[in-house]
């Protein structure tokens, strides 16, 4: 069994920048979370600005800031005027629901920006949840394969597959799937295990929850594209995908039963919002590491 690194390998792992990116300083990013926060309560999106913003942190891979978000939408105990956070008459029902919302968003990520900086943004949000938080939050998966949900969750995939990339849906899939036969099979299975929502009740911000909630973190098909949005947007350079995912939120106008939230989200000036606050955060959370380099040269 090998138990240690050989030193050359442990040396050249300490190049290429292997320390994680330097957050803003905590004053700058509450200014941000701040501002976009207003800004989201003054249109009643306070639900897609808890979606774009950890989806918008996550990409960034700024994992310390995760906590800061967390952080900055808890429940206070502190009632005097120094209090930072905009939650502090929240319920511990109220926080258990934002900080599903924020966990389910990430996992949404994992489609867009991979593993790797889920995996960064979960360990630093998970180390900073509150004890009762943390055991109040739901700890089955309820996304296992199994012989009796497989085809549901595969119509469920190829249903919200059609619905963002009409008219064109049945030719990008035969054009992703001509790259590799497996790639377009995991990209539909991937879309209806984790990026569609889960059958049941949908949860917004000003929900509550708890343990026993069956959907404790279900986020709309609007919701969905939220997350596509801030991922791409920030991740930069992807300029196709992102315009597929801006088209998709668009088209979320035509789904049924949705709230206003979502029905503003899906008009022109909802979605400008939401790519133009997506930039906003950006612009903070990066300005970090632009310095950083500005230094070292």
């Amino acid at each position: 069994m090998v138990k240690h690194l050989p030193p050359a390998v442990k040396h050249l792992l300490t190049l290429r920048n292997p320390a994680t990116l330097p957050a803003p300083p905590v004053t700058k990013l509450h200014a941000i979370l701040t501002s976009s926060y207003r800004s989201a309560k003054d249109r009643n999106a306070e639900t897609a600005w808890l979606v774009l913003t950890a989806c918008t942190l996550t990409t960034a891979n700024r994992p310390s800031t995760m906590a800061q978000l967390y952080r900055f939408v808890k429940p206070d105990a502190a009632s005097d005027a120094d209090s930072r956070s905009i939650a502090a008459s929240a319920t511990l029902a109220e926080a258990v629901n934002r900080a599903a919302l924020i966990r389910e968003a990430v996992l949404k990520s994992v489609i867009f920006v991979g593993v790797p900086r889920v995996i960064l943004s979960f360990a630093a949000f998970n180390e900073a949840l509150d004890a009762d938080v943390r055991t109040a939050l739901r700890s089955k998966s309820r996304r296992d394969a199994t012989p009796q949900n497989i085809e549901t969750t595969v119509e469920r995939g190829k249903a919200l597959w059609r619905s963002i990339y009409a008219p064109h849906a049945e030719k990008l899939h035969d054009k992703l799937g001509s790259y590799h036969p497996d790639f377009i099979s995991f990209i539909i299975q991937s879309y209806g295990a984790v990026l569609s929502p889960r059958p049941g009740g949908l949860r917004s911000f000003s929900d509550q929850s708890s343990i026993g909630d069956p959907d404790q973190g279900n986020l709309s098909r609007a919701m969905g594209s939220v997350v596509g949005i801030a991922c791409l947007r920030a991740e930069e350079r992807v300029v196709p995908q992102l315009t597929s995912h801006v088209f998709g939120l668009l088209k979320a106008r035509y789904v049924e039963g949705k709230s206003e939230e979502d029905a503003w989200l899906a008009t022109d000036e909802g979605t400008e919002w939401v790519i133009r606050t997506v930039d906003d955060i950006v612009d903070v959370v990066k300005s970090e590491q632009e310095q950083d380099v500005r230094v070292k040269l």
